[in-house]
Parts: structure tokens; sequence; C-alpha cells
């Protein structure tokens, strides 16, 4: 997502939730790009990519997992503010916030192919081998066609009987939806088939004790890889990327 909430909503204490919470253990912590506002991470076939959001700052970034060096950029028009990105056959699809286009791109040069509608806010996006699904910020997630980005049908994410909004960076991750929640340091895990969260993900470790923290620097980035079951989490303009691991729950094992 784009824009902050005040300090004093930053960072609060998540809502009463009727799900498990796991915790996880820090496999590696590697260096990631602090300027980079982070919208959306994909790692296919061990190569990394970045999406980024601002205007005037907004890009799609080809990145180095050891060194946080950013090894090919694509900048997007200023007027343009980019959101999550997933990977797609031999693609990388890109969303916008407000502009309602999202942007396909060569994956092997990052050479930009075509563009497609989108109604409303581009936040998250991921796939699950047939649809791309997509967050606007919302409870509910988008099931789009690969083939012109059309809107299939909708998924309404619910934790018992509550809605569970604020839905941002997405990942499929063994057959669920994990979604970043805005301003929280937690993941949820989705039921792609029925939109029942199945449990959360407990990361406020990660940001170090006693270290100031802006209220833009937001958890928001996962990136799982498909092969080597590479788990890797950041945050908007964070300095570090981690590879983490779920340590309870054998859902995700």
């Amino acid at each position: 997502m784009a824009l902050g909430l005040s300090l004093s909503l930053a960072f609060g204490s998540p809502q009463a939730a009727e799900a498990p919470v796991s915790a996880v253990r820090v496999v590696a912590r590697y260096p990631h790009d602090p300027g980079a506002f982070t919208q959306g991470l994909v790692i296919v076939e061990g190569e990394l990519y970045e999406g980024t959001g601002g205007f005037g700052e907004s890009s799609l970034r080809r990145v180095e997992l050891k060194t946080g060096r950013v090894l090919e950029r694509v900048e997007l028009p200023s007027r343009w503010f980019g959101e999550g990105i997933t990977d797609w056959q031999d693609e990388l699809i890109q969303l916008t916030w407000r502009a309602g286009i999202g942007l396909r791109y060569a994956r092997a040069s990052l050479e930009p192919l075509g563009r497609f509608a989108i109604a409303g806010e581009g936040w998250g996006l991921t796939h699950d081998g047939r649809h791309w699904i997509m967050s606007d910020g919302s409870a509910d997630l988008r099931f789009l066609d690969p083939v012109d980005g059309r809107e299939l049908r909708r998924l309404r994410v619910l934790d018992g009987a509550a809605p569970v909004d604020r839905l941002n960076e997405l990942e499929y991750v063994r057959g669920e939806i994990w979604a970043n929640l805005w301003y929280q340091d937690r993941l949820v895990r989705i039921d792609p088939a029925d939109g029942r969260v199945l449990g959360y993900v407990d990361l406020s470790d990660l940001w170090p004790a006693g270290q100031p923290r802006r209220s833009e620097q937001v958890l928001n980035g996962i990136a799982f890889d498909r092969e080597t079951k590479q788990l890797l989490v950041t945050g908007k303009h964070w300095p570090w990327l981690y590879e983490v691991e779920l340590v309870d729950d054998r859902a995700a094992d």
C-alpha cells in the first residue's frame, strides 16, 4: 500500500483473532536497500525481484539476494505509484495503486510487454497457477484472468465471522494465500477455497529492539521459492531482508 497512517496507529496491537498464531525462526539476514519502498517481492528460479512504490520513485528491480545489490532496474513513469508484483510463466506482473493499470514485463530482460486494466486500487499480487490474485486494501481478494486481467470472482477473507481487511502484499505458499496486514507485524494465512483464515505468522521480533522505526517502515514483502521452500520477508525502507521458517506449525512444513 502507498501512504502511512498516524504514528498512533503504526505497529498497533492486532485485533483479537480466533485462528492460531505461529512463531518464526530467523535463518538468515541479508542487506536490503533502505531506500526501497517495498510493495512486492518475488523469488523464482533463484532470482529475487522487487517492486517499489512512490510517485517518481516506483520501480521493478532484479536484486542480488545475498548483498541486496540492485542488478537491474526499470523505472515507472512519475505519475504511477508501483504496487505488488508476481511472476507468471516467463513474465513479471506489476500493479499500480490508483492509475487503473497493471504492467507486464519479460522476466529475463525486464522489458515491458504491455498493460491491462484494473478497477479501483491495486495493492498486492500473487498467483495460484491458474489465476492472478489481487488485494485492494479491503477484506476481499480478486481472482483475475491472466490473459487480460479481467476479474473473475472475489473472495472475502474471514477470521471466524470477522472480515480481515487491510490485506496488502500477497504470496502463494504451499496451497495457501499469505498476506501482509497493513500496519501489523504479522502475516495472515488464507484458505483460497473459502477465504477462511488458517492462522497468523508473528514477525514482531524481526525489527531490532531499541532501534528507532519510522511510521512508514511497515512490514511488507513476502517471497516464497517453490523449489527450495525458502521464505523471505522484508518491509518498506527496511535495511534488512530476512529468511525465516515457521517453528510451530506443521501445516507449513
